[in-house]
């Protein structure tokens, strides 16, 4: 019932955080142990064996990754600039783009019937390259208008990432028995918590809220849709299956925005932090109704085939 409302949950925690500034607010500094326990949670439902799956799906592995560290970035660069962000804010939407992708698009690949080992090679695989991709695309792309610390975001990065995902590998490989135990609590833990970070980024920008809003929120809005959009037609140019061509869809424009929401505050700001809450609103949303619609087309297919 949580995962399945996952969109709705995300959205009342922002209303909870415009409701409730005082409150959420000052939970600001438990943004980051939460984003290693959802880390953690992902190291917990995956093995070596995952990763030596990367041979079987090395193609479109190569292309959901590639994608997401350029599609993504550069398209948030084009939109801050479109939308003529504040440097803070063009910060925040850049640092989305620059992320690995989040652990919501393999709930979302499930959803929408696609390749669910794809999905997880490729986050898995992101979420490691982000540790060296994310702090140098920074560097490249807002450098020159904010300071990047990026050999200290890589350390965070090795802390919030690396690590607790290889505690929960490891816990997984000896622990089997105990993680199958609480494995079924991961998905609605990941739902609470990131709603709750939600909730608190709101709340850290209620004051400024009114006047960056609407501009932001549409802005992240066009950010996941367009790479969606682009994840779907290059996957699809390069005539790889429906199912495939869906997965890399959902993995491309999936940020991990938490991730980015957390670096934002610890390095840019709060305002810097505003694109990274909105945005997990707008992949709930959107990813829900690419699920159903993929869903829907499937239905569709089979019965004209049949």
């Amino acid at each position: 019932m949580i995962v399945r409302f996952f969109s709705v949950w995300v959205i009342l925690a922002a209303l909870g955080g415009i409701a409730f500034p005082q409150i959420f607010a000052d939970l600001g500094g438990l943004i980051i142990p939460m984003l290693m326990l959802i880390m953690l949670g992902m190291g917990l439902t995956l093995k070596p064996k995952d990763f030596l799956d990367l041979r079987e799906y090395k193609s479109a592995v190569a292309v959901g990754v590639v994608l997401q560290f350029t599609v993504m970035p550069l398209v948030a660069l084009f939109l801050a600039t479109l939308f003529q962000l504040s440097t803070e804010l063009t910060t925040g939407l850049v640092l989305v783009g620059s992320v690995a992708g989040g652990t919501a698009s393999n709930v979302i690949t499930l959803l929408a019937c696609g390749n669910v080992a794809l999905s997880v090679s490729m986050t898995a695989l992101s979420t490691f390259a982000s540790v060296i991709l994310t702090p140098l695309l920074m560097l490249w792309l807002v450098g020159s208008e904010v300071q990047v610390p990026a050999a200290t975001m890589v350390g965070s990065l090795l802390k919030i990432i690396l690590l607790p995902v290889i505690l929960g590998v490891t816990l997984n490989v000896y622990g089997e028995k105990l993680v199958n135990k609480i494995k079924p609590l991961l998905p609605p833990a990941s739902v609470v918590v990131i709603s709750l970070i939600v909730a608190i980024v709101v709340a850290l920008n209620a004051e400024r809220l009114n006047e960056l809003a609407l501009l932001v929120f549409v802005a992240t809005g066009l950010h996941n849709i367009i790479g969606m959009a682009l994840g779907y037609g290059v996957a699809s140019l390069l005539r790889f299956d429906r199912v495939v061509c869906r997965t890399i869809a959902i993995e491309v424009g999936m940020q991990n925005s938490g991730l980015a929401t957390a670096l934002a505050l610890k390095y840019f700001g709060t305002v810097a932090a505003l694109p990274g809450a909105l945005f997990s609103v707008w992949l709930n949303i959107t990813g829900s109704l690419f699920a159903s619609g993929c869903v829907r087309w499937d239905k569709k297919t089979v019965r004209q085939s049949g």
